[in-house]
């Protein structure tokens, strides 16, 4: 995370710094022997509450997450809650079973596991955590989601991590288009004729 090429460099390294402690605090993964783990950020120009409100929602990540389908939810909304995630064609995957280990509010923190469905995903853990920035002199959201992840036999580690890293960054460029999307509505003022 070097952003000294863009003539911010004391920003930038202040930014990468904070994102550095985000991770120390709040992104605690056991990795085994036979696993990687990753962690990726992501800039949003929405504010946290807004973004949040579309992270939050265990029961339908297909609100931002492209490559979910439907999404049913057993149980009420809770720690342990189960939810059953079709996934669209084109992925190695038709079916994914995930539980909400944690739904933190105050700190805008959400982490699921995979406990079943047709994939390679085998125990699967992630975390994904809000935190408040300025962009462009407006209210951002630095978006950090980290994972850990068994790596499925005929694979390197490598490989692994830049599947998982390439669908989560697809979920993060949709989470920020969604979510930018509906920020810049909440600004448009109504135009008087």
């Amino acid at each position: 995370m070097n952003g000294n090429s863009n003539g911010f460099g004391g920003a930038a390294a202040a930014a990468a710094a904070a994102a550095a402690d985000y991770i120390r605090r709040h992104h605690l993964h056991e990795i085994g022997e036979n696993q990687c783990s990753s962690a990726l950020v992501k800039h949003i120009k929405a504010p946290v509450p807004l973004v949040w409100s579309l992270v939050r929602r265990f029961d339908q990540p297909q609100k931002y997450k492209p490559f979910v389908s439907r999404c049913v939810v057993q149980g009420n909304l809770e720690i342990g809650s189960l939810r059953e995630v079709d996934v669209k064609s084109g992925l190695p995957a038709t079916t994914s079973t995930e539980r909400l280990e944690l739904l933190d509010d105050n700190e805008h923190i959400l982490s699921i596991r995979i406990i079943g469905g047709d994939h390679r995903l085998k125990n699967y853990s992630s975390i994904i955590s809000l935190h408040p920035e300025i962009i462009d002199g407006r209210p951002g959201t630095l978006v950090i989601e980290s994972f850990v992840v068994d790596v499925p036999e005929g694979n390197t580690r490598d490989e692994t991590c830049y599947f998982v890293e390439a669908l989560i960054k697809c979920n993060l460029k949709s989470l920020a288009d969604v979510s930018e999307g509906l920020a810049v509505q909440d600004r448009t003022e109504p135009i008087d004729l």
